[in-house]
């Protein structure tokens, strides 16, 4: 195993197929369908080494709990953030990437586009 991530997504197919991508590449996955539900599963698994998180969500969304975590005692490890939404304006990633986003993907996604991303942070998973 290469470490926990979580998969945020109001949208069950998109949890349930970027589970499967994650699960392909070796990491455990945690699912959870709104922000405060990751803000809770966060705090009982905090040693999650990567957050996928969409946008739009109900109850709290995904640009809200990005705010929450990186408003946490910086001296904690946090894990790393990738955006996988629907938000395609350059105003919007600007937005998330300033908020402490690590990275940005547009839906509708694939295994390579995953990995590549993957790369560019330096996060090892299963070739």
């Amino acid at each position: 195993m290469f470490g926990k991530v979580m998969v945020v997504d109001d949208a069950r197919v998109v949890r349930v197929s970027l589970g499967r991508i994650m699960k392909s590449l070796d990491f455990e996955v945690l699912k959870c369908e709104d922000g405060q539900q990751a803000l809770d599963t966060l705090r009982e698994h905090p040693d999650v080494k990567l957050v996928m998180l969409d946008w739009n969500m109900p109850v709290m969304n995904g640009y809200d709990f990005l705010v929450s975590i990186r408003e946490m005692d910086e001296h904690k490890q946090q894990p790393m953030v990738i955006m996988v939404t629907t938000e395609a304006s350059i105003p919007s990633m600007m937005k998330a990437l300033a908020a402490g986003a690590d990275e940005y993907v547009m839906k509708p996604f694939d295994i390579e586009m995953i990995k590549s991303k993957l790369d560019l942070l330096g996060v090892a998973y299963q070739q």
